[in-house]
């Protein structure tokens, strides 16, 4: 195993960035030193970096070898590498902290085939999850996995995101099959061929989902694919509590009905909803439990339908609706879709920061958690609490909730205060620091809190067998050393 070294150093002097340049060029991969083209690769309206905090020059590979071009030549330079999707990560997941190039793989945004007696799909990692639905719907088929409208599959994979369908299909883990990646020097690896199933040798797929770009870049991907739902209905129910609409998902669980997703958000997140008019209509602004049911048996299916309106007549629902009509459903599961959007719309300035946790914990502590997150929010020392607003939604199926606050950039300091002590209390709740958006620079004291010094230590030694040189998104997840001072940076 590679020794650590003592200081993991770069070379970003103008000289060395324009070999880079030059070099590349040969091998005629498209780049560019436009300074908005820079901004837009590290800064986003989720995730904003300040301005040194940017690449030098971006490339736009369009096939796996130009990425292994790319990596080799910065492997020999010692030049730091950011990756970038289509920008809907959080946490400073694309910042370039130390400068560097970044790699943009919108060009590299194709199916390369289509298995459909397999249902599978191999695709390259620009592609956006949207646009592949789209083309799989003719076939009757569909890929589970949903975050944010925009996302691409390359993204998701590094983040190992999920989505409202979750709670029913699983994680990004659960549907991808096999990996094409470069690793930092460039070479190239492919992780497995296309069985289901597969014991041969260490599970390196598993061990890039949820990487963050700091091991490897992904190139290709083959994807598991299910069958498109049948019978489609979507359900909302309203509730005076948020533990209401979680006492129901409980019961549901334990009397053994799996609906397609199960998503509740409080009575500030559908103000937000309102105030955004990204949805199709006013929706009442109280804790709101939206439900997805589906399956071929129709006789199951409105079982399922009259036990989940039992059980919501139980906790005294104020409002229970059900409905199969397709402008209705888009009309209703648009709601819980436009919510990312609509919290931008909840900035009184331009300036203003979008901040957020991403904890999960057992189901049964997810009121617990939402409760103590109003808490430590009401407690937090700031003159302008006032001008904060906060909102939280959840993946309620897996108990993965998001606590966003909107607030003056002057009370960023004291927000991390309280996102700080959020993490800390899902932690208490025997939960995790982050559900589905990943670790990025945000959250790393937070990881080292979950698993330890000797956990993160750990993840240091597989970092440094596949990078040893450290170029690969620097600084995310975990800070490439221990200075001596993460035990005081614990939560």
């Amino acid at each position: 195993m590679p020794q650590p070294p003592s200081s993991y150093t770069y070379n970003h002097t103008q000289t060395n960035i324009t070999s880079l340049i030059s070099h590349l060029e040969t091998h005629n991969i498209p780049y560019s030193t436009d300074p908005e083209t820079l901004t837009s690769k590290a800064n986003t309206p989720h995730s904003p970096a300040q301005p040194h905090e940017t690449p030098l020059a971006v490339f736009f590979p369009t096939s796996t070898q130009h990425v292994s071009t790319i990596l080799k030549a910065c492997h020999e330079r010692l030049v730091a590498v950011t990756t970038f999707s289509s920008g809907t990560s959080f946490g400073g997941a694309l910042t370039a902290t130390r400068g560097g190039i970044c790699v943009s793989f919108e060009k590299m945004n194709k199916i390369v085939r289509l298995n459909e007696d397999d249902m599978d799909v191999v695709v390259q990692p620009g592609l956006g999850w949207v646009e592949l639905n789209e083309v799989l719907r003719e076939k009757g088929l569909f890929f589970p996995v949903d975050p944010a409208p925009g996302a691409s599959v390359g993204g998701m994979i590094a983040m190992s995101c999920s989505g409202t369908n979750a709670y029913r299909y699983g994680t990004m883990k659960e549907w991808v099959i096999s990996l094409t990646a470069v690793l930092a020097n460039g070479s190239i690896i492919k992780t497995h061929n296309r069985p289901r199933k597969s014991s041969a040798g260490y599970d390196l797929t598993h061990l890039l989902i949820g990487s963050e770009g700091t091991l490897a870049l992904v190139t290709q991907a083959v994807l598991k694919l299910a069958i498109l739902p049948q019978n489609l209905h979507v359900g909302l129910a309203t509730f005076t509590s948020f533990q209401h609409g979680v006492n129901v998902v409980v019961a549901l669980q334990k009397a053994g009905h799996q609906l397609e997703a199960l998503e509740l958000a409080d009575g500030p997140q559908m103000h937000c909803v309102n105030y955004s008019r990204l949805a199709g209509q006013v929706f009442s602004e109280t804790p709101t439990l939206f439900l997805k049911f589906a399956g071929p048996s129709t006789a199951l299916l409105t079982d399922q339908i009259r036990a989940v309106e039992q059980l919501c007549k139980a906790q005294n629902a104020l409002s229970y609706e059900v409905t199969a009509d397709t402008h209705r459903i888009d009309v209703l599961w648009g709601a819980r879709k436009c919510i990312g959007r609509a919290l931008l719309t909840m900035k009184k300035h331009p300036s203003d920061l979008f901040m957020h946790s991403d904890c999960a914990v057992p189901i049964s502590n997810l009121a617990a958690l939402v409760e103590g997150t109003h808490e430590l929010i009401a407690a937090a020392p700031s003159r302008n609490r006032k001008e904060w607003f906060c909102a939280n939604v959840g993946h309620v199926g897996d108990g993965n909730v998001h606590s966003s606050i909107i607030c003056p950039v002057a009370d960023r300091l004291a927000v991390e205060r309280v996102l700080r002590q959020i993490a800390s209390l899902a932690l208490r709740l025997e939960g995790t620091v982050t559900g589905e958006h990943g670790v990025g620079l945000k959250l790393r004291d937070a990881l080292l809190e979950e698993v330890g010094g000797q956990g993160v230590e750990a993840m240091r030694r597989v970092k440094r067998a596949l990078d040893e040189r450290g170029i690969l998104n620097p600084d995310k997840v975990f800070r490439l050393e221990d200075d001596g001072g993460e035990e005081r940076a614990k939560l």
